[in-house]
C-alpha cells in the first residue's frame, strides 16, 4: 500500500517525536490548521512542504518516494 504526501508526512513527524505545533509553528499556522493539512482536509503547498521536509531534516522528495 502506498502512502499519502499527508500520511507520510504525519508517519515521519511522529517516527520524530514531533507534535503537530512544532510544524505549524515552522509554517506560522494553527495547529488546527496544520492538522487538517496532515489529514488531507487542506492542500499543502509545494512552498510548505519544503519547509516541512527541512523542519523534519528530510528531502522533499520523500513524500513522493514509492
Amino acid at each position: 500500500m502506498t502512502r499519502s504526501v499527508n500520511e507520510k508526512l504525519r508517519f515521519i513527524r511522529k517516527e520524530l517525536n514531533l507534535n503537530q505545533s512544532v510544524i505549524a509553528d515552522t509554517l506560522s499556522i494553527t495547529v488546527q490548521s496544520y492538522s487538517m493539512k496532515e489529514r488531507g482536509q487542506r492542500p499543502i503547498t509545494t512552498a510548505e512542504l519544503e519547509v516541512i521536509a527541512k523542519q523534519l531534516k528530510v528531502p522533499v522528495a520523500i513524500f513522493f518516494e514509492g
